[in-house]
């Protein structure tokens, strides 16, 4: 009905327009009153149209990615323009778009820098101050940008289909996605340096440093590296060290991260009731020096935590490795990783001779450090694309999210990834059964993917007996996911369960080239030693048919979550 209203409205306007302009209206006869219906001033005018469109499926089609306002708040202006949510520019131009101070956004892609000043008719184009027909502004508690006007200085082609209701930008320009150089610092979206001082605490300064980063410049906020490191569930001291995966089990699991304030560094002790002050619904892992992805995720994102072989011991000490004078790094040898840190930017330029080895050619990641101000170029230096280990291992916080998304986390892997399991063969079926502690919706379930590519498939299993009970799955989602990480995956459809159901998460997992394609927990080292393993219910399958509890086959739990919202 609501199509066929908007037809009809056009079918007027159109008819109108013509006996206007024909003047079959009193041909000669200056007396006849003119037709008012194709005299109407754009300001009377464009709302209607407006309107007719976004009382309809209004669709955006942003270089093959469809988005419809069905699940986005975008919307067409009093101007004709199509004013879509900064919150979705990121994703779906594959650019860097911030708002600073709450009135002035920076969108950069490829070497084009806009800033489009909050309801000015004016943006600046790199340097350039011009024209844009609907102003950035704020509209509901969320900033909304003209996607013709940024198409227009982005180098996209710009359609519109009125009969469709759709939008299509299609990148055009022939330039890289990303600049020869970029500098977090320079953008204001790196946190102030820190010092780990004695202990082996840097793999929680640059996963919270990379977390911090990625929220700058909208929020400006230091979490607590004592509390990731003391109230994390792993059986290590601070003075032991650690590794990125303890940070994803941490923040996948709720328990942080928390506000430096809360629990300062270095005074030995923590509080693990302390409640988080953000959700980490998914972090990325980025395939070894993979330096392009590692490029664009710094510019997307923020900053990436990697690692490296570090020969120095502290500021002041010397190492073969390291040039004093230009603050440049590069180790090669055999040596494995042993200190974690920030990449926040690139140089394609940076002369190789700056290093104190000889290299094959130039250019450098730009890293933050955690030992203080007095290291290096005021705690950052640069260490070399041909070092040995930069870029291995790469993790990037690309979903963190306020505490009120989900009102439930059911989970029993709070180790997360320590270890995989398989059936010798890139696919699997797991589930976790878990008891509903009121009546609610069950919205999502999170899970590893443990490596690039993966596919995947969720179930919901209501009133889960035994076995059997599998043969009666929901589906609720399937996927691809480009990189191995944690993710959480919201459902096509809420599930409701009553207080005291038990219920299954089911998770299909296709890795290709795997042969253990399953993250689990178990007691693998000293650090997890103390592991809780019965707090878990899991059941494991080759085909989805037949299927054993994980205990039997192994003494672990599967790392698949759920949530879910009261009712």
């Amino acid at each position: 009905m609501k199509h066929s209203k908007q037809y009809l409205f056009f079918v007027v306007l159109v008819v109108g327009a013509i006996f206007f302009k024909f003047n079959f209206f009193g041909v000669g006869h200056e007396e006849t009153a003119e037709f008012r219906g194709a005299q109407l001033e754009p300001e009377t005018w464009n709302p209607l149209i407006a309107s007719s469109v976004n009382d309809n499926l209004l669709s955006l089609v942003i270089d093959n990615k469809e988005y419809t306002n069905e699940d986005y708040p975008f919307y067409m202006d009093d101007n004709l323009n199509i004013m879509v949510p900064v919150n979705i520019l990121q994703p779906a131009f594959s650019c860097s778009a911030h708002v600073y101070d709450g009135d002035s956004l920076l969108v950069e892609k490829h070497t084009s820098e806009i800033t489009f000043p909050l309801e000015s008719n004016l943006a600046d184009v790199n340097g350039k101050s011009e024209e844009v027909v609907s102003p950035f502004t704020r509209r509901d508690d969320g900033y909304y940008v003209s996607l013709n006007d940024l198409s227009n200085y982005l180098g996209y082609s710009y359609t519109w289909n009125m009969e469709e209701n759709l939008a299509s930008a299609i990148d055009t320009s022939e330039s890289a996605v990303i600049p020869t150089k970029y500098d977090l610092r320079e953008k204001g979206r790196v946190t102030d340096v820190r010092d780990q001082g004695s202990y082996g605490t840097c793999w929680a300064f640059a996963s919270l440093g990379a977390l911090e980063s990625s929220l700058l410049p909208e929020e400006n906020v230091h979490y607590s590296a004592d509390h990731m490191t003391l109230a994390n569930g792993f059986n290590l001291s601070q003075e032991e060290g650690g590794e990125y995966t303890m940070s994803m089990a941490y923040l996948a699991s709720w328990k942080g991260p928390v506000y430096e304030e809360e629990d300062p560094y270095g005074d030995g002790r923590t509080n693990e009731d302390l409640a988080p002050a953000k959700h980490v619904q998914e972090i990325q892992i980025i395939d070894g020096k993979d330096y392009e992805k590692i490029k664009e995720a710094v510019f997307q994102y923020g900053g990436v935590q990697t690692s490296i072989y570090n020969g120095l011991r502290s500021s002041n000490s010397s190492s073969p490795y390291y040039n004093k004078e230009t603050d440049a790094y590069c180790y090669i040898g055999t040596e494995k990783p042993n200190h974690d840190v920030i990449i926040i930017g690139w140089d394609d330029s940076y002369p190789k001779g700056n290093f104190s080895v000889d290299l094959e050619g130039d250019g450098a990641f730009i890293c933050q450090n955690s030992w203080g101000k007095e290291f290096g170029e005021d705690g950052v230096f640069y260490i070399s694309y041909y070092d040995t280990n930069i870029g291995t291992h790469n993790v990037v916080y690309t979903g963190v999210e306020e505490t009120d998304n989900y009102d439930n986390i059911y989970q029993s892997d709070l180790c997360g990834w320590v270890g995989q399991l398989g059936y010798n063969k890139d696919s699997m079926y797991g589930a976790n059964v878990y008891t509903a502690a009121g009546d609610e919706v069950l919205t999502a379930a999170g899970f590893y993917a443990t490596g690039k590519d993966t596919q995947y498939e969720l179930y919901v299993v209501r009133d889960f007996k035994d076995e059997t009970s599998f043969a009666e799955a929901i589906p609720v989602a399937s996927g691809t996911l480009g990189n191995a990480g944690y993710y959480t995956i919201d459902f096509n459809q809420g599930i409701p369960v009553e207080a005291g159901e038990r219920y299954a998460i089911m998770l299909h997992i296709i890795t290709p080239n795997a042969v253990r394609p399953m993250a689990i927990e178990y007691a693998a080292d000293r650090a997890t030693r103390d592991v809780i393993l019965d707090d878990g219910e899991s059941y494991i399958s080759a085909n989805g048919v037949n299927w054993k509890s994980a205990n039997e086959v192994e003494d672990c739990n599967l790392c698949i979550k759920a949530f879910s919202n009261n009712q």
